[in-house]
């Protein structure tokens, strides 16, 4: 999502624990025999700390090909970005005009798809030259963005999740994530991790586990803290940006201007 905030997400994430309402033991009564929604938290062991670029206003994340492909957001400072995971060096970029407001991407069929905000339009390159070979069209705002090897999954800061016809960009279906009855929205940066979609949700440290089939929610990752207080600045944003490397297994995380990349391995309760 594109609005600035430097402020502490842990309001967000309290009201977020507390609409998953899980991380509380229940009463037990008599009038609560009826199943409830058990919703796991997963917590997380820290393998690395990767350097990342403080000045990239991270909205889009992707492991492609042994190297990061990052979309920076910003008007005027919005880009696609090839980065070597190693040093975090710039290895191919391209500016988007400053109009634009770059947002989530995804990688489908050797091409590279690329959001924005509130614009409406999307950006089509070659994942390998980063060449510029079209544009698509979607409604609403544009926030997050995988691929399961088919379709585009979107998120556009609800609670709703479209999946696209990546020649087309017709929407072929949507799912709904509820908890408890109630919608969970804010859903931004998006990764498809084991056949699960990963969520990271605005302002907070947390990252939801969802069945891309119904939108159920499968699990909770609990990131509140992993960038040292040390690395903060004054420019520090909230967390976003997650990145999965299928062949190696591996996992990464981080925000908007901060100055490492977590590589992490996670640790079911």
């Amino acid at each position: 999502m594109g609005v600035a905030g430097s402020q502490r997400p842990r309001a967000a994430a309290i009201l977020l624990l507390a609409l998953l309402g899980t991380w509380m033991p229940l009463e037990r009564s008599a009038a609560a025999d009826a199943p409830s929604e058990d919703i796991p938290t997963d917590s997380y062991t820290l393998v690395k700390a990767w350097p990342h670029d403080r000045g990239a206003f991270t909205e889009g994340l992707v492991f492609w090909d042994g190297m990061l492909i990052e979309s920076t957001g910003l008007n005027g400072h919005s880009a696609l970005r090839k980065v070597e995971l190693e040093t975090g060096r710039i290895l191919q970029e391209v500016k988007l005009p400053d109009q634009y407001f770059g947002e989530g991407i995804a990688v489908l069929g050797g091409r590279i798809f690329q959001l924005t905000w509130q614009s409406h339009r999307g950006f089509i390159y070659e994942v390998r030259s980063l060449n510029l070979e079209g544009e698509f069209s979607f409604a609403g705002e544009g926030w997050g963005l995988t691929a399961d090897g088919r379709s585009l999954i979107m998120s556009d800061g609800t609670n709703r999740i479209r999946f696209l016809d990546p020649a087309t960009f017709r929407v072929t279906r949507t799912i709904d994530v509820v908890a408890h009855g109630q919608p969970v929205g804010m859903l931004n940066e998006l990764e498809y991790v084991k056949g699960e979609l990963y969520a990271n949700v605005w302002r907070t440290e947390f990252v939801l586990r969802i069945d891309p089939a119904t939108g159920r929610i499968l699990g909770s990752i609990d990131f509140v803290g992993i960038l040292p207080q040390a690395d903060r600045s004054q420019d520090t944003d909230v967390m976003n940006g997650i990145a999965y490397d299928a062949p190696e297994d591996r996992l990464f995380v981080t925000g908007k201007n901060w100055p490492k990349l977590f590589e992490v391995k996670i640790k079911s309760r």
